[in-house]
């Protein structure tokens, strides 16, 4: 607004043309349906009107894809009500002074009546009537169809697009802000196509409009030439006559101009590079298409009877076309291979910084077995295995709280053919085989029948399955056999594995990424906490320390107000990790146990529980210091406890002592994968916990005495 009112301040001529030009135009339009205007005016305006109708057409054939000429609509619109004022006005002008001769409408509408007339006003009409048919029932009404067809179709695929953004997005293949963009794109590409799909109808109405003057003005001229003025028949159809098509031509004119540059529009393919010229020769530029043309017009000429001359020439022309196409492709072929070799040739002390470093988070490589995975048949989609990762991305995103970087697939001919690795970062952390060409059953707790294949252990859960051929599914099914494909065992294998190293998979760009969405909402918590009272990568540190206890960060709101809270406390990174924990441990136990059902817990036995808290006191900062036995003993409990609620289908979390929480859950968690360690102040209030085990009952007193033959785990 301020910069509007500064080019108004300084006179910028193009601010006055784009302010006032419109309204301007809008009140001439008006003004000429209700004022009578001089003939030499009118010729300015239709002068005008044709010079606008082949703009528009000329910047239609120009653009690369229709959405660059987004305000096509509405220009066709102004364009249109433009010509029908000018069609009122020279009704006036020709019923009012028609009968003083063929110039009373200005020398345009003369001309054209004349030129086409030739001195006959029944070939006139003929003409008009034939121009009208043109317009009205061929290039009207298909480039209506086209619209209403493209419309509805742009409609439709509005929701497909959509999910492309999102895969692309999630894979890592676009940013969030490229992402916006297309977007932005779609959301205008399917309000353009519903505009002109209305806009359409002016341009048939248009012509109809153009029928209807035309009679009108035929009538009301004879019976105004005849009656009013004395005319005779014959002379006032000549003069009227004349006039009323020299009028129409030059309204209809313009009117097929538009109605062709909305056809133009409206059948258009979108092209990044190339205009409708370029699109056109680009594509009828084949020499396979200009040879059999140049035979047939060449066999035209040699039979007998024929305009010989003619069909040899077009024949020769057409030859002609075909060897200059032919010498240009090969031209480019030439220059391209000439290139690439170029590319190719480098330096032989020349190391590329990509030879050497890979900044790729999570990387997944392939024997070249399973290739086929990947690749896919049709070159515009992808196989199998990726749209897997990107679903899994997604999903782990979403139940972790922040963005999985993308994973990068590649071939590694250093693998065994049917191996793959997943590495994050450089640090290779699972492995295992696979067999493309097969499936994986793995047995359920009812099966009894061991099924031929390949036996294996599942890579995700160590169960025993086997790899077994397609024809044998439906028998696999039948025996109570999990059938899984083989991109999902890839698939669910990475899915733990991002889950288990998601601490090191979150960096400072991902957590101020973060902070950034939170900002929008709540910019005052942001600001008063990061990096205020926690610098961004203490925060990061507390952050990577939840996800490595699989705690989700989805509620970042939560983790800031309680951070905001223990502010005054002092306290290092390691420290503020615990002291959050009790803020959002509900994020987690809901994902271990539903609403209505009891949290299942195991306990320590309240004198081995006191005796771990004195040996953490004593301990230094590098660890609890405990007896290898009795770390051997908890250690079995805790794994018997679990299979047992395994076999039950339950899930159990451990539940200690907020003092060796962390000690705890760092010894389990090296033996026990996904084990839950939760301290006593995490237990929400509104939630049932049922205890189902002790952990310790049968270490003995033993144990006691042995605490100085200590180890650090």
């Amino acid at each position: 607004m301020d910069l509007a009112i500064d080019d108004f301040k300084k006179g910028n001529l193009g601010f006055y043309v784009k302010t006032f030009s419109i309204p301007i135009g809008i009140m001439v339009l008006i003004a000429m349906m209700v004022i009578p205007l001089n003939p030499i005016l009118l010729d300015i305006l239709f002068t005008s009107n044709l010079l606008v109708s082949l703009l528009v057409l000329m910047v239609a054939i120009q653009t690369f894809r229709p959405l660059d000429f987004s305000s096509f609509p509405t220009v066709l619109l102004f364009a249109t009500v433009l010509r029908l004022g000018l069609n009122i006005a020279s009704t006036r002008i020709i019923l009012k002074d028609g009968h003083t001769g063929t110039d009373a409408a200005g020398n345009i509408i003369e001309a054209f009546g004349a030129f086409v007339m030739s001195g006959s006003y029944v070939v006139g009409l003929f003409v008009f009537t034939i121009l009208v048919i043109i317009n009205l029932i061929v290039i009207t009404k298909g480039a209506g169809r086209v619209s209403e067809v493209s419309a509805r179709f742009t409609l439709d695929a509005m929701p497909g697009k959509q999910m492309a953004i999102d895969a692309d997005l999630n894979a890592g293949v676009i940013s969030s802000d490229e992402a916006k963009a297309k977007r932005k794109e779609i959301a205008k590409e399917g309000e353009f196509h519903g505009s002109m799909d209305g806009a359409a109808k002016f341009v048939k109405g248009d012509a109809v409009a153009g029928i209807l003057i035309l009679v009108i003005n035929i009538i009301g001229g004879l019976v105004i030439g005849t009656t009013l003025h004395d005319l005779k028949l014959e002379e006032a159809a000549e003069k009227y006559i004349l006039l009323t098509v020299g009028d129409g031509l030059v309204a209809q004119i313009p009117s097929l101009l538009l109605a062709m540059a909305t056809a133009t529009i409206v059948t258009r393919i979108s092209s990044d590079d190339k205009d409708l010229a370029g699109q056109i020769s680009s594509q009828m530029g084949l020499t396979k298409a200009w040879i059999p043309v140049t035979a047939v017009l060449l066999l035209f000429g040699l039979v007998p009877g024929m305009p010989n001359k003619l069909f040899l020439i077009a024949a020769l022309l057409s030859g002609t076309i075909a060897w200059y196409i032919n010498k240009n492709q090969k031209e480019l072929v030439i220059e391209n291979d000439i290139k690439e070799k170029e590319d190719k040739i480098e330096s032989p002390e020349k190391i590329d910084i990509d030879d050497v470093s890979d900044n790729a988070a999570v990387s997944l490589d392939l024997g070249y077995g399973l290739i086929s995975l990947v690749d896919s048949d049709d070159k515009k989609t992808s196989g199998p295995l990726i749209s897997k990762i990107t679903g899994i991305r997604k999903q782990v995103s979403k139940d972790l709280g922040f963005i999985i970087p993308p994973v990068r697939v590649k071939d590694d001919l250093a693998l065994e053919s049917n191996t793959y690795e997943i590495k994050i970062g450089h640090t290779v952390v699972a492995q295992d085989k696979i067999f493309p060409d097969r499936k994986l059953a793995m047995p359920n707790e009812d099966t009894k029948i061991n099924i031929q294949g390949i036996e294996v252990k599942d890579p995700s859960f160590g169960m025993k399955a086997f790899w077994i051929e397609k024809h044998m599914v439906s028998k696999a099914e039948s025996n109570n056999y999990m059938v899984i494909e083989p991109e999902a065992v890839i698939g669910t294998h990475l899915n733990q594995i991002l889950i288990r190293f998601a601490g090191e998979l979150i960096g400072q760009d991902d957590v101020q990424l973060l902070l950034d969405n939170l900002s929008k909402a709540n910019p005052q918590l942001v600001q008063s906490v990061v990096p205020k009272l926690v610098p961004l990568h203490h925060l990061t540190i507390i952050l990577r320390n939840l996800l490595v206890e699989r705690v989700p960060i989805n509620d970042l709101k939560k983790i800031l107000e309680a951070l905001s809270n223990l502010a005054e406390k002092k306290l290092n990174p390691e420290e503020l990790s615990e002291a959050v924990r009790p803020a959002i441990s509900s994020l987690l136990i809901q994902r271990i146990s539903s609403v209505n059902e009891p949290l299942n817990v195991s306990t320590f036995n309240p004198e081995l529980e006191q005796m771990l808290i004195s040996m953490s006191q004593k301990s230094s900062s590098e660890g609890l210091l405990i007896d290898p036995n009795l770390a051997k003993q908890l250690i079995q409990s805790v794994v018997d406890i679990n299979e047992k609620m395994s076999a039950e289908n339950k899930t159990s979390v451990v539940v200690t002592s907020p003092l060796i929480r962390k000690d705890i859950s760092i010894l389990l968690r090296q033996h026990i994968e996904d084990i839950v360690v939760l301290a006593f102040t995490e237990l929400p209030e509104n939630k049932k916990v049922k205890v189902i085990a002790t952990i310790g009952e049968k270490i003995t007193n033993q144990n006691k005495e042995n605490n100085n033959d200590n180890t650090n785990v």
